[in-house]
This record gives structure tokens, sequence and C-alpha cells, in this order.
């Protein structure tokens, strides 16, 4: 008996892939590889399997008449025609929650990292420098000022790892959380103008590109760091470039870029930056968490069972 068919739209991540083909016939980018093949495997699809970073737009979603659910390994997907596949009546899935610890874990990792300069010092002790005298003096973290950019899940986890840090926390969001306790700022700008650090971490899509721009940038100021583990959208990388070079901020701890994995030769060039490959959520725990919510999600969409983890957009979808 065969095993019903489900398109990767991406590269997917092992643990999900063995999951899948556990179950099903898994065609990998069959509508990019090969059009003339895929144009008679699109009655079979349904199911649609991608990464947060993946495209699922409308036009391919036309052409799945059987498809139940677009199952998305991550929590964002600002990459899936999410009103296209409403109106199609296929539900979308992410994995939130799971992945929640490591992205907070790995920003305050960021913070830790350019404020106390501590990969520069690695380089430094690696080189030889040390014997010729000290390194330049960081920045001290405890007790300072963190703002952040999106107070969903995983920016109240941000803020508790601050919390332990003596550190002073506000925050900006499309609504206030009346019940968070932090102080709330009604813009970015406004934000990183009050703020020692500033993270990002908000949803991705055409409503927060280059949300951090240079207005946001200059009020954050020469002794103000940024922290990027949202998206790379949400930055205006060129704007980024320029405050980095020209002292308008003190430096930068990226996760994210505009066109990974390519990362501009000048961001790799600056000392003040520090860099990382979209690796928030990139532990064995966490990515076996989120294969296994993935892949529960495709398992109940293509058998019409209760989604576990619809996007918001979708929850009328799934009653």
């Amino acid at each position: 008996m065969s095993k019903p068919d489900v398109l990767a739209v991406a590269k997917l991540h092992p643990f999900y892939l063995k999951a899948l083909e556990s179950v099903y016939t898994v065609h990998d980018r069959t509508h990019v590889t090969d059009p003339a093949a895929f144009t008679a495997l699109a009655p079979r699809i349904v199911g649609v399997a991608g990464t947060g970073e993946a495209s699922v737009p409308g036009s391919l979603l036309a052409q799945l008449p059987h498809a139940k659910v677009v199952s998305v390994f991550g929590v964002g997907y600002d990459g899936v025609d999410v009103a296209a596949a409403i109106a199609q009546g296929i539900p979308v899935t992410h994995t939130p929650d799971v992945l929640t610890d490591d992205v907070a874990d790995l920003a305050m990792g960021l913070v830790l990292s350019v404020g106390r300069t501590i990969p520069q010092a690695d380089q430094f002790v690696r080189a030889g420098q040390w014997p010729s005298g000290p390194m330049a003096l960081g920045r001290k973290v405890s007790g300072a000022r963190l703002g952040i950019v999106g107070l969903g899940r995983i920016g109240k986890a941000i803020a508790r790892r601050a919390s332990g840090f003596g550190m002073s926390i506000a925050y900006t969001a499309r609504t206030e959380k009346t019940d968070s306790g932090f102080q709330f700022f009604p813009s970015a700008t406004a934000l990183a103008a009050q703020v020692d650090f500033l993270v990002v971490i908000t949803p991705g899509g055409a409503g927060t590109k280059h949300l951090i721009n240079a207005d946001v940038l200059k009020a954050l100021g020469p002794r103000g760091f940024l922290i990027n583990v949202a998206r790379g959208s949400v930055v205006d990388e060129q704007a980024l470039v320029d405050a980095l070079q020209n002292g308008t901020i003190a430096g930068a701890g990226l996760d994210v870029f505009a066109n990974e994995p390519q990362v501009p030769e000048v961001l790799r060039g600056l000392r003040n930056v520090v860099l990382t490959p979209h690796m928030a959520s990139a532990t064995t725990e966490t990515r076996q968490a989120m294969a296994d919510l993935a892949f529960a999600n495709m398992q109940a969409g293509t058998s019409g069972t209760p989604l576990r983890t619809p996007v918001p957009e979708c929850a009328a979808l799934t009653k």
C-alpha cells in the first residue's frame, strides 16, 4: 500500500524529514526541480511541509486541491500566504513554545557577547596579543537598561532572564501588555532612546519590514547595542551597517540577516559585531521537539484530527 504524498517546500531538518518519511512519501521541492512531474503529482499532495524561511505562495496552494495542512517547522511563517490558505480551507501550523527557551538563551548570550566583547576576547588570547597588554574595556551588562521589541512568548522569556541580571526592562509591541509589569513605549524609536540594549524579537513579514531603521538606530545612540533574533527583514541592514561604521551605535549581535545565508562582507569585517548563523533554536533537544510537533501537526491535518498548534489566523479553521 502506497504512502500518502506530501510536498517539502524547503530543505527540511533531518529529524522532521525522517519522521515524515516513516508515514509519507516526501517529494522534495518537486514544484521547483521538475515542474512537469509536479503537474501530475499535485492532485495527490495531502500536506505541505516547510520551515520558517519557506515560501508557500497562494499560486502554489491553488495547485494542491487535496492539501489538508501546511506544517511549518519553526515559529515564524511569514513566507506562507496564510490568507490564500484560509480561502482554500487549508490550515497552517507552526511550532511555538518548544523553542522559546533556546531563543531567549541566545538573545541573552548575544547581549553578554557584545557587551563584554567575549568573542573578541577569545580572538585576542588565541592571537597571542595578551602578553602585549590588556584588551579594551567592555560594557557592564548587569543593571543596564534592556528594551524588547515584541513582548510575546520569547520576549517575555528574554525579560525573565534579563531580570536575573538586574536589568531594567521596557518594551514596545503592537499593543500594550498591561499585566507585564514593564514600561511600555509606543514605538521602537521611543524605546531605543531609553535603553542600552535593544533586543528585536518580533515576527517578520511586510508589517515589520525595516521596523528598525536609521531613526531607531540614531535614537539607540553611540553607547547602545542592537540584538536581532527575529528576522533579517525587520532591520534595515544597510542602515545598520552605516550605523556600525559611523559609530551611531556601539555594536550589534545578529543571528539573522536579510539574505541568509549570505552575510554582507562589510558586516563580517566589523569588529563591533557578533554574528551567529541563525542558530537561536539550534540545540538537539529543541530541534527534536520542533520536529515532533511539526510531524504531529502534519499527521493531525492529514487525518482530520485536531491540530496541535495552528497559527493564530487559522484558529477558526480548526474548531
